[in-house]
């Protein structure tokens, strides 16, 4: 979902992530110029990033909290933080950092791979030192705008050491020889955001496109996935409320048996406990992040709202579809692209399992 736009409560992130709640959001200028297209986006399966991001950049969405000098508004939120401070030098805060705050390029992060999604440290792709350069050879899967990105913020392996402290973070341009996009992975939501496939054949890179610390990607990933975590849940609960007030609205026009679908107490309690269950997580996400930009570890806490913003999308989903009846399973309301959609949330930036292997740890329950 476009989370950019959530306005600056929700904290900034250069991923566009499908377009479920668009059509929804009040930003003015930039809400004509993106909305009305959203359908259209949809049906054919990606959205214009250099165009959308352009908007965004304008309106000032890409960059609330990075630096002023580099296109931000330096505000502090509590997302991006860490790995913002540790991007890298100045060059490479100029030629990418920069420019995507502005919206002048799109980039697209190079974590999963084929064999290794939620188990980070298992990835197998090099970029083996040769010089001055960094010798990249391996794939990418799950890349989100890998078929429009400028560039790609790639984690590799650096090093031969253990698995923890042999990965770095890199710049990498995508025009570059040796880097060959796959496909375009057909996918059953998030139908408007492309996901493809990548391949690197002895692709060079300068070894300063390293950001930050060698050997100190698989730390900054992580940090970066909680906080990937705490913003998947901000950028849900929007879209779940307007899916509950959608379901309300079109229940009490609806009659069924001589009388309005709401006024059925099995309906009306439904919509009322759905929504209970949306501010409890809402009072969850806005405690951790509270405690997040105290500078308190809210692992587990983000963890634990991950895992219910997941699940929570789901039953919400199914419960508010069902209301709906057959208007519900059909492609021109709201509803159904968000059942479709958020199915994605229980899998992406860590599984559900994961999240209850974190959460377990934290909780010192798991066997010695």
């Amino acid at each position: 979902m476009l989370q950019e736009c959530l306005g600056n409560n929700t904290p900034p992130k250069c991923f566009f992530q499908g377009a479920a709640d668009v059509r929804h959001l009040e930003m003015g200028q930039a809400s004509k110029e993106i909305n009305p297209h959203v359908d259209q986006w949809e049906s054919e399966g990606r959205f214009p990033a250099h165009k959308v991001f352009k908007i965004l950049g304008n309106a000032g969405f890409l960059g609330v909290n990075k630096p002023v000098e580099y296109g931000g508004l330096g505000l502090d939120f509590s997302y991006s933080v860490a790995v913002s401070e540790e991007f890298g030098s100045d060059e490479l805060k100029k030629e990418y950092l920069l420019p995507s705050i502005l919206g002048d390029k799109v980039a697209c992060l190079g974590v999963s791979e084929v064999g290794a999604g939620s188990d980070v440290s298992s990835i197998m792709t090099k970029a083996v030192r040769k010089g001055d350069e960094l010798v990249i050879n391996g794939g990418k899967m799950w890349t989100t705008n890998g078929t429009q990105a400028d560039w790609m913020c790639l984690l590799a392996n650096t090093g031969d050491g253990p698995p923890h402290r042999n990965k770095s973070l890199v710049c990498l341009p995508m025009n570059l020889p040796g880097i060959h996009i796959a496909r375009q992975i057909d996918k059953m939501g998030m139908r408007s955001s492309d996901t493809a496939e990548v391949f690197f054949e002895d692709v060079r890179v300068p070894c300063s496109h390293i950001i930050g610390q060698e050997g100190m990607g698989f730390t900054y990933q992580m940090l970066q996935f909680q906080e990937e975590r705490l913003w998947a849940v901000a950028n849900s609960l929007t879209t779940m409320d307007i899916i509950i007030q959608e379901t309300i609205d079109y229940t009490r026009q609806r009659k069924i048996f001589k009388r309005p679908v709401l006024h059925h107490q099995t309906v009306h309690f439904r919509l009322a406990e759905l929504q209970t269950e949306v501010e409890l997580l809402r009072s969850l996400l806005h405690r951790a992040t509270a405690l997040y930009i105290r500078g308190n570890d809210v692992t587990k806490l983000a963890s634990m709202a991950k895992l219910k913003v997941g699940r929570l999308a789901r039953e919400l989903g199914d419960s508010c579809l069902q209301f709906w009846g057959g208007m519900g399973f059909t492609n021109d309301v709201l509803v159904s692209r968000f059942y479709r959609d958020s199915r994605l949330i229980s899998i992406g930036g860590g599984a559900d399992e994961v999240m209850l292997g974190i959460i377990c740890k934290y909780m010192d329950t798991l066997p010695k």
